[in-house]
């Protein structure tokens, strides 16, 4: 039997034989893989329950008003007239679509109530309690994709995404209030979140009377642009700022303090991950010094070792990683409807994989100073 042949042999005995040392360490890395992934998960639904309505916005580029001092903000921007005219008479604009949001709050209108125009002040206080949403106000011409889908035609109608309509108990046809004002529900749509608020669709009309009822002037708060036009020169001639929808995302704070500390929490989960599996490797290696000096001594090359002990702690890592994988997605599937989770391959695959590469390089750093120790000093001839 070859030098080569032998440390797989020795490899495979080890995981046959010390079973209980493989399970533990599978064990551990299972059990950082549920943390890991579970966090992720979290994060994901978190950062949709936040976002996804901006990022479900038509138009290339989403311009802001851009501060004196500062950088814009969702919730400070208004577009002012001359602005959304300078952005539509630009070269290489083929559309701006004037956008409004705002938070409010809406109700279920009670039964019987009479609809209310966007401009009344009637309508019933409705015999629901009012929930919090987050109210678009954009043209039905906008588009049929994303939060454009949601937009009603009429103004005394309004588009619900699903979780406004659940949060509210209304289905198509059923009357809402929002802001005094009652409104028919023409359209329930997809999942659409703003800042952890369902999403409500009105024109930009009845969205301007709503602003204004709730202490705002009425302008929209964005422009969501098409086209390719000279977007720095546009920008500072209209005392805007523009960018893409996934760019713009830094002009909510939400988003920003939400995601940053709990993308600091996986992050350090990732390194005690390493740091666990590769202490977990080195005791091992440790403890199998005596083995890999005598094939050293029978000839085996460092880089065989190398691959032998490498072999087994990928071996490891796949199973305690595959089962951690298995019981977040698990887990996931059953938290779904309580709490905000995303399982995607960005939040179960992607840190399987990075768990993978930190576990085996946790693993060659344990391997060091044994592959490059003289095999006569490890068998210890110097005794």
């Amino acid at each position: 039997m070859t030098a080569g042949r032998t440390t797989v042999f020795v490899a495979w005995r080890d995981l046959r034989f010390a079973r209980g040392r493989f399970v533990l360490i599978g064990t551990v890395v299972a059990l950082i893989t549920l943390l890991v992934g579970f966090l992720a998960g979290l994060t994901g639904g978190l950062a949709a329950q936040n976002v996804s309505a901006v990022l479900a916005l038509p138009g290339d580029r989403l311009v802001l008003q851009q501060p004196s001092d500062g950088q814009p903000s969702f919730s400070e921007s208004r577009i002012g007239r001359e602005a959304l005219v300078g952005w539509r008479a630009s070269a290489g604009v083929d559309e701006v679509v004037p956008v409004g949001i705002v938070q409010g709050r809406a109700a279920r209108a009670a039964a019987g109530s009479a609809a209310g125009s966007a401009g009344s002040a009637a309508g019933s206080a409705g015999d629901g309690t009012a929930v919090g949403v987050a109210l678009f106000g954009l043209p039905a011409s906008a588009g049929r994709d994303g939060v454009a889908a949601l937009a009603p035609r009429s103004v005394d109608e309004v588009g619900l995404s699903a979780g406004a309509a659940h949060d509210l108990g209304v289905r198509a046809g059923d009357r809402v209030t929002i802001a005094g004002t009652t409104f028919r529900v023409a359209i329930v749509g997809g999942d659409a979140w703003y800042s952890h608020t369902p999403v409500v669709a009105m024109t930009s009309d009845a969205w301007s009377v709503a602003d204004r009822s709730l202490g705002g002037d009425g302008d929209p708060t964005l422009l969501a642009v098409s086209g390719h036009p000279d977007w720095a020169a546009v920008s500072a001639r209209t005392d805007t700022s523009a960018a893409t929808p996934l760019a713009s995302l830094t002009a909510l704070e939400t988003f920003k303090s939400e995601v940053g500390s709990l993308g600091l929490m996986i992050a350090m989960l990732f390194g005690v991950s390493a740091l666990v599996v590769g202490a977990f490797f080195t005791v091992w290696t440790m403890q199998r010094s005596g083995d890999v000096a005598v094939l050293k001594a029978l000839g085996a090359s460092t880089p065989s070792l190398v691959r032998d002990a490498l072999g087994q702690a990928l071996v490891v890592l796949v199973v305690g990683i595959g089962v951690g994988t298995a019981v977040v997605v698990g887990l996931g599937t059953l938290a779904g409807g309580a709490l905000p989770f995303l399982l995607s391959p960005l939040t179960t695959l992607v840190p399987g994989a990075v768990m993978a590469l930190l576990g085996l390089a946790g693993a060659a750093v344990a391997l060091r100073t044994v592959t490059a120790a003289d095999p006569l000093t490890a068998l210890g001839s110097n005794r």
